[in-house]
């Protein structure tokens, strides 16, 4: 007998399309993604210095021919940390929400589907985790394990993980409610190829939605952490620990914090919007 399906997520998934390509909003936000991403990974290509070469003899020096975006208190070329700084802020970002999906979406899966004791005790926890702050949970476990950048990831993606865990179960109990699950209980099919085949497919949109709003939420947790000494560590670069240097010299140099600032509103709010536009075209009451 051949396998049930859901008839009308092929369609969805074509209105979604279209209705994405509609939104100005969410262009221009995938678009500032991508910008943000490109430069990341041809950081290595780009005709810049290194970002730890110094010029000792252009101390917080103001935007030039020579450095377009300045230098900074050790005669570094901002732009070039900027740009090798995006790989850790993009890196922190994806691999954090990563790590918080990893986690979270199977027991949200698992709470929903069992249900009974399963769920309720999935469902404390989560409620005990939420109950703390998202970004002083992230700075607890970072200082807890260590700093750099690799524990900041896994801070703020545990951090992040009962977001998905909650989604995953709400989604997942409407989706068991649905007619092909049920047909496909009729039919007989599995646990692992019911979640696989039926449940995880009609779930994904909104988690991709939450996931790319996290990214946001992700990357300012880490430039947070960076700025108080528990992300990324000197000398390497990172916009959080650019500006945790630039606050010293304000006054003097004003260029050193305009640019990380300016860089971690623009990935914000490009991941934002992107987020925004993906939650519009995903959302199947708007047809």
């Amino acid at each position: 007998m051949s396998a049930v399906a859901d008839p009308v997520l092929p369609k969805r998934q074509s209105r979604a399309w279209v209705k994405f390509r509609k939104s100005p909003s969410a262009l221009l936000g995938g678009a500032i993604v991508v910008f943000f991403v490109l430069i990341a990974l041809l950081a290595p290509l780009l005709p810049v210095p290194g970002p730890a070469e110094t010029d000792w003899s252009a101390v917080r020096k103001a935007p030039s021919a020579a450095h377009p975006f300045g230098t900074d208190e050790i005669g570094r070329d901002v732009l070039s940390r900027m740009i090798w700084g995006a790989q850790a802020s993009l890196l922190a970002g994806v691999v954090s929400v990563m790590i918080a999906v990893a986690l979270g979406v199977p027991l949200g899966v698992l709470a929903g589907y069992r249900r009974g004791w399963t769920d309720a005790v999935i469902s404390r926890v989560t409620e005990a985790l939420l109950a703390a702050p998202f970004l002083i949970l992230a700075i607890a476990l970072a200082a807890f394990l260590g700093p750099s950048l690799t524990n900041a990831m896994i801070a703020i993606g545990v951090s992040a993980m009962p977001i998905f865990i909650r989604l995953a179960r709400g989604q997942t109990l409407a989706v068991m409610t649905e007619d092909y699950v049920e047909s496909a209980r009729a039919i007989g099919v599995g646990h692992l190829a019911l979640i696989w085949r039926y449940i995880l497919p009609n779930i994904f949109p909104p988690i991709i939605v939450q996931g790319t709003l996290t990214i946001a939420t992700a990357i300012i947790a880490e430039a947070s952490l960076s700025f108080l000494g528990l992300g990324q560590q000197p000398p390497a670069p990172s916009w959080g620990s650019m500006l945790n240097i630039a606050k010293n010299f304000l006054e003097q140099a004003p260029w050193m914090a305009l640019y990380p600032g300016i860089a971690i509103f623009l990935v914000v709010l490009g991941f934002n919007l992107l987020g925004d536009g993906l939650r519009d075209a995903l959302d199947p009451r708007d047809t």
